[in-house]
């Protein structure tokens, strides 16, 4: 490992302490070391700051919670650079480590995965289009949904171009497999494992009898087609990015570029699983 950057939550307690100790880590290692501008203004490292992009390294340190993980993927924009989070919040699906064990971790990583003893955890993503044109990627999920509380947005789905069927619902997700136990699974969808290669479409509260996700092959393409007067909106992972008229259609498909989250030890996503619903071993 010859370069680390790093992304930290803005407002955790311990952002700051954690940053330096990483920072010093990779000083006595002799490896580069920056964070984005912003994030180094936000926790008093302005010295760290760099518009060198993170995807030039070779590691990125996430501090925070899932939030930061997804923030982390957002600006490695597609890059195959190895991800790795430390958790500074509560229990995540995707951070990693705790913060006690950065300095072993990292060096654990700077040995290799066969002495250091992991593995890369790649994870599908969506690339997504409004009107063809491509707006971004989404490692949980794309939603469109309504403009204006109080009323419904009319939707149709198309699969691989052929319609599906018309939604009246607050919005319809199209989720990734690590996107299933997110917004998706508030809106009554199915826990995939992110091993899986699939995409699902959820409908957010419709006012119909059709209900259910559908849960399709990665290689289906996803078209929804706001339909009628009331607009909509698109976000992806939870960060707005277009508004949307009738006619205006957004796609989605499977990305050629994954995430690739560092993991040590076995597999540990059914444990997280279970530890979040408080489920019993009998």
């Amino acid at each position: 490992m010859r370069s680390l950057a790093l992304v930290a939550h803005h407002e955790r307690a311990t952002a700051r302490e954690h940053a330096q100790q990483a920072e010093r880590w990779c000083a006595e290692h002799d490896i580069a070391f920056w964070m984005p501008p912003g994030d180094a203004a936000a926790l008093d490292l302005g010295h760290a700051g760099s518009a060198r992009p993170i995807a030039d390294a070779d590691l990125v340190l996430s501090l925070g919670g899932d939030g930061t993980m997804l923030r982390s993927v957002r600006l490695l924009e597609g890059a195959a650079v190895a991800l790795l989070g430390v958790n500074l919040g509560s229990l995540g699906y995707l951070t990693e480590v705790e913060p006690d064990d950065l300095a072993d971790t990292l060096a654990k990583f700077a040995a290799g995965p066969a002495e250091g003893g992991w593995q890369l955890d790649e994870r599908m993503m969506l690339d997504v289009t409004v009107n063809g044109e491509r707006v971004g990627r989404a490692l949980n999920e794309a939603v469109v949904e309504k403009a204006q509380s109080g009323h419904t947005v009319r939707l149709l789905a198309r699969i691989d171009g052929e319609p599906f069927t018309y939604y009246a619902a607050d919005g319809l997700i199209v989720a990734t497999p690590t996107g299933s136990t997110a917004y998706s699974l508030s809106a009554r969808g199915p826990v995939v494992s992110p091993r899986h290669r699939a995409m699902l479409l959820t409908p957010v509260s419709p006012h119909m009898l059709f209900d259910r996700t559908l849960v399709l092959d990665p290689t289906e393409v996803i078209e929804i087609e706001v339909t009628g007067h009331r607009a909509a909106e698109l976000t992806l992972d939870g960060q707005a990015v277009a508004s949307l008229d009738d006619g205006d259609v957004v796609g989605c498909s499977p990305s050629d570029a994954t995430a690739r989250f560092v993991r040590f030890g076995g597999e540990q996503y059914h444990q997280i699983l279970k530890a979040k619903f408080g489920l019993a071993d009998r």
